[in-house]
């Protein structure tokens, strides 16, 4: 049996995370980076949010994945050839790529990830599924920079990056991936799931769901924070807040200071008014046509998309 191998592929002159984060924080308003979510707990929180009955977006997108299997497969197909190389971006559990290795005949399976310690025990149970598939797990932040090692995709491949997570990147960064993503797949294509524009009831439920357990991953970011940088955050001090903007079509998601306080770090501090926020996450939804227009500009020649009957979600198949 295959063994997976891991890389990786963080940047050296990239701004240390502890770094980055002090920056954030030390900005008015405070914001940090939604990569900031997932260390090891907020990965497995993340994953117990798709179970939730107000998160739409996993079941919807795999339902579609489900009903059109056969059609997305010869559209596959007519880009790139049984065992290409499958790329998946954000691959967090490795679950969703998983359940098309066999429709797709993936041959290499690269999963990307930030969380590289999280990706490791996943690609290990999952080569002994699939003892045939060559796994190779990635380390890399690529929402600085989505660059592979050239030796992983010798060919035509296909990218993969469901579940909406392009949301988290406002037009002109999501622009910036996609020439990124179109550059990776060599010739083949581009699979994503896209989150449509909606009702704001139904937007923000999904982010604010009944039982606290987005609550739970946003106030996560502060004990990670508090390992990563040495901050002092006390999360019994923070509330979670989630928001829809309708003018920019996005879900903000804050962290509100329930009184004021201080947080300190080695070097620095931050004094928070009560009601001040730490914008920690932007999910854009889309129209389909614009994200279709927004692929071509990417350098994508041919788009086709699948979605559920309500019309809430996209999945998009785009030719290099």
């Amino acid at each position: 049996m295959l063994a997976p191998r891991f890389i990786d592929c963080r940047t050296p002159d990239a701004a240390p995370p502890a770094a980055e984060a002090a920056a954030g924080l030390l900005a008015r308003p405070a914001r940090l980076a939604p990569k900031f979510f997932y260390d090891a707990l907020g990965s497995r929180l993340f994953d117990a949010i798709t179970e939730l009955p107000e998160y739409y977006p996993t079941r919807t997108e795999a339902a579609i994945l489900a009903q059109h299997r056969d059609a997305i497969a010869a559209a596959v197909h007519a880009a790139v050839s049984r065992g290409a190389t499958l790329i998946d971006l954000g691959a967090g559990s490795c679950a969703k790529a998983a359940g098309l290795f066999a429709a797709f005949g993936t041959g290499r399976y690269v999963a990307v990830d930030i969380s590289a310690g999280y990706l490791q025990g996943t690609l290990e149970r999952l080569q002994q599924c699939h003892p045939a598939v060559e796994m190779v797990g990635v380390g890399l932040d690529f929402s600085a920079r989505l660059v592979l090692p050239p030796d992983l995709v010798t060919g035509p491949g296909l990218v993969f990056y469901p579940g909406s997570s392009i949301g988290n990147f406002a037009p002109d960064g999501a622009l910036r991936l996609m020439r990124q993503a179109h550059a990776v797949a060599a010739g083949g294509a581009l699979l994503i799931g896209v989150d449509r524009v909606k009702s704001p009831t139904v937007l923000e439920a999904a982010y604010d769901d009944a039982l606290g357990v987005t609550a739970a991953f946003n106030l996560n970011l502060l004990r990670h924070l508090n390992r990563l940088m040495a901050t002092d955050f006390d999360v019994r001090q923070w509330r979670h807040v989630a928001r829809y903007d309708r003018a920019a079509s996005r879900i903000e998601m804050h962290l509100q200071a329930r009184q004021p306080l201080r947080v300190c770090w080695p070097g620095a501090e931050r004094a928070f008014a009560a009601g001040e926020c730490i914008h920690t996450e932007d999910s854009y939804k889309w129209e389909p046509a614009d994200f279709e227009a927004l692929l071509r500009a990417a350098g994508f020649r041919q788009v086709r998309q699948w979605s559920d009957e309500q019309g809430w979600f996209s999945v998009m198949l785009a030719h290099a």
